[in-house]
């Protein structure tokens, strides 16, 4: 592997970490931004928008259940979080099979 493919993957990992961690420590945002690139690229950044705005939901709806200021009811509040469990574990799923691709046609003979 090169050095450029070393840095291009590990670029990767560091932005889904980063939306990893905003998800878990910031506001709720329900807009997605609609200034990315398209291609490829761009549908990248707005699957992890979705992700970071599902996981914030999720979390601002537990602590207002436990602070008992939400209407929902718990069964909501499960299957919410599930569901921002389940994207998260998903997106994680697509990162490792997009990196075993890559270092798969990286190690391929020229």
């Amino acid at each position: 592997m090169t050095t450029s493919s070393l840095s291009a993957i590990d670029s990767v990992i560091a932005q889904m970490r980063s939306v990893a961690k905003t998800a878990a420590n910031a506001p709720i945002t329900t807009t997605v931004n609609t200034s990315s690139p398209s291609g490829f690229a761009g549908e990248l950044q707005r699957s992890m928008d979705r992700l970071a705005a599902t996981q914030n939901s999720a979390n601002a709806q537990a602590e207002s259940f436990v602070a008992g200021t939400s209407t929902a009811s718990l069964n909501d509040v499960m299957i919410d979080l599930q569901k921002a469990s389940l994207a998260f574990q998903t997106s994680v799923q697509v990162r490792n099979r997009l990196v075993q691709a890559y270092q798969s046609v990286a190690s391929m003979p020229v």
